[in-house]
């Protein structure tokens, strides 16, 4: 209130000074012609307080009207609807305004929402039909097993991680989602993905440390299963020889520990930034720096925190806070 009332004294400070100088020239011209006291304070006294009724009836107006306004700047749709009745020219003039802005704003949104689906469309059979190229080569190599051909399944799974990383991106800026939040075992999770880099692990001779953590967690399989993948592939890149661990810690939390190069003091804290590759990054070219900003937006989406702990030389450490308040179940 106070500091609506300041703004609206600093608006009609012409107003305001015009009505002081009328003030102080009738009490000039009384001055001037020895008028008697009685005669002065009575027509003095008057215009004070029609004065004064005249601004707590304006004031009153225009407080109102600022809180309606305020109301309105929290409302999306029907605005145009809500707006109170102006109340001269100008007012109608700024709504006009605004009505325009709205309507080019739901033109621009329109426009963009076309475009996005047209490009969900394009990049969704892209993914589909890459996928039947990356199967026929797969059944080539099938039956074979030299280096070469060893060589060459590592290259095709690491192009379907590329593939999957661009659908769970375009996913992420969807309206809509596929989240299925349930229990489910988290054993079974971490199997999946251990089962999918399998043949890395023992290509590259990385000791795995795993024993089944028993425990039950409310997520999306789905989804969690892809940070996992993110963090466990991260660990092998940049592991060269050693072990990595998986464990959990007390509250839900679940921990992927990698004996590896680790990440540089500088870079840590902007490893989930988006396009961050770091000193690691630049090293390997074909670093994207998506894998964590991902991995980071998801858990956030999921409820779910992720950190990393790391130093050179001495490995890292991602834990995922799986701990979430109770939900009802599907």
């Amino acid at each position: 209130m106070k500091k609506f009332l300041g703004s609206y004294l600093k608006q009609r400070v012409v107003g305001v000074a015009s009505f002081m100088l009328f003030f102080i020239i009738l009490l000039i011209s009384f001055a001037l012609y020895r008028l008697p006291v009685k005669a002065v304070i009575y027509p003095v006294l008057l215009c004070v307080l029609a004065g004064s009724i005249i601004f707590t009836i304006h004031f009153r107006r225009a407080y109102h009207k600022h809180l309606h306004l305020l109301e309105l700047q929290r409302m999306t749709d029907g605005i145009l609807s809500a707006f109170p009745e102006p109340a001269g020219a100008d007012d109608k003039d700024y709504q006009d305004i605004i009505h325009m802005l709205l309507e080019s704003r739901r033109q621009l949104m329109t426009a963009q929402d076309a475009r996005y689906a047209e490009m969900m469309d394009y990049y969704t059979t892209w993914a589909h039909q890459i996928k039947t190229p990356i199967a026929a080569m797969r059944l080539h190599l099938q039956g074979e097993d030299s280096p070469l051909s060893r060589k060459l399944e590592t290259d095709l799974f690491h192009i379907e991680q590329y593939v999957e990383m661009v659908m769970m991106y375009l996913r992420l800026g969807s309206n809509s989602t596929d989240y299925v939040i349930k229990k489910y075992d988290l054993d079974s999770i971490i199997k999946r993905v251990i089962h999918k880099y399998a043949g890395e692990f023992i290509d590259r001779r990385i000791s795995l440390v795993y024993e089944p953590v028993q425990m039950t967690v409310i997520t999306d399989d789905k989804w969690l299963s892809f940070v996992m993948e993110q963090v466990v592939s991260n660990a092998l890149k940049y592991t060269p020889a050693g072990s990595i661990s998986i464990y959990t810690e007390p509250n839900k939390t679940l921990c992927i520990r990698d004996t590896g190069i680790g990440i540089a003091a500088e870079d840590l804290p902007r490893v989930f930034e988006k396009g961050y590759t770091g000193y690691n990054g630049r090293k390997d070219k074909a670093a994207s720096g998506l894998g964590l900003y991902l991995c980071r937006r998801i858990c956030r989406n999921l409820g779910h925190r992720i950190e990393i702990e790391s130093a050179p030389g001495k490995g890292t450490t991602v834990r995922i806070d799986l701990e979430r308040d109770p939900l009802e179940t599907e």
